[in-house]
């Protein structure tokens, strides 16, 4: 038995597929950790979405910005944005079923000495308040109740986190943080417009992961998100988009032994020439 923690699809279906041999994975005996993201973008989703669904019993997942977007789009609240490939999947037949899975998906998991978050924790979250926050999303997005979140869920404001925050905007923080976070202040201001490399973080801002004395330094955090990041292992953070979609490649990480498998981006995926988002 092995368990792999897999970075952003983004509906690149056949590059999961060949990374899925690579791996020898089967789903009767090994477990895959998806870090968010998993549809939208690449011309597969459907079938992502599907297979995914079909070995749910083997998956551990988070959501990521492109999942929750595909939610409220389906939900009507919202139009699909330039680049989309959402089509296929909300015409399906079995799409209610497959986007109810996928909103019951949980924001944040812990598991042994790991912690897995599609994009970023803020600097003054502890592990444990993490996860109470993040279970406060996770409680209306399984409720009745969703619909309403997703007519509020986007903005960037409030843009950081205090612990008197009510409503709307706490949820609304706490999303952003796990779902679209890359650079923040020392004091954990959020910042959401930049999406490219380290060497061009604006002045007063840093990855999230790099705040000293952040709260969750001592613990093994996954995640994706940032393709202009790339792979990385330090530090107790292990960043796992290493950009399928833009023609990089799929990565995953065994989580016993720490080893990289990746596969290149399949032609079939047809990866859209748009800014990562």
């Amino acid at each position: 038995m092995a368990t792999y923690a897999i970075g952003d699809i983004q509906g690149c279906y056949h590059a999961f597929q060949a990374l899925l041999t690579q791996l020898d994975f089967d789903a009767d005996r090994d477990r895959l950790w998806l870090v968010g993201d998993l549809i939208n973008r690449g011309s597969g989703s459907l079938e992502v979405l599907r297979w995914c669904y079909q070995h749910q019993h083997a998956l551990t997942v988070v959501l990521g910005n492109h999942d929750l977007h595909a939610l409220v789009v389906a939900a009507g609240i919202v139009n699909a944005h330039r680049g989309d490939t959402l089509g296929e999947l909300l015409a399906a037949e079995d799409c209610p079923q497959l986007l109810h899975w996928l909103r019951n998906q949980k924001l944040m998991h812990q598991e042994g000495d790991y912690l897995m978050v599609h994009a970023g924790l803020l600097p003054q979250w502890t592990v444990s308040q993490a996860l109470s926050y993040a279970a406060e999303v996770e409680l209306v997005l399984h409720s009745d109740d969703y619909l309403d979140f997703f007519k509020h869920m986007y903005g960037n404001l409030p843009d950081h986190w205090h612990a008197d925050l009510r409503g709307m905007d706490r949820l609304r923080v706490i999303t952003n943080a796990a779902t679209r976070l890359r650079i923040c202040s020392a004091q954990g201001q959020m910042e959401f417009k930049f999406k490219g490399e380290l060497q061009d973080i604006p002045a007063g801002f840093m990855p999230w992961f790099d705040v000293p004395q952040r709260a969750t330094k001592d613990t093994q955090v996954i995640f994706g998100h940032w393709s202009a990041l790339g792979l990385q292992q330090r530090n107790n953070i292990y960043a796992l988009d290493t950009g399928c979609l833009w023609g990089g490649k799929l990565s995953a990480m065994n989580l016993e032994t720490k080893g990289i498998t990746q596969v290149d981006s399949h032609p079939l995926d047809k990866p859209i020439s748009l800014k990562a988002i």
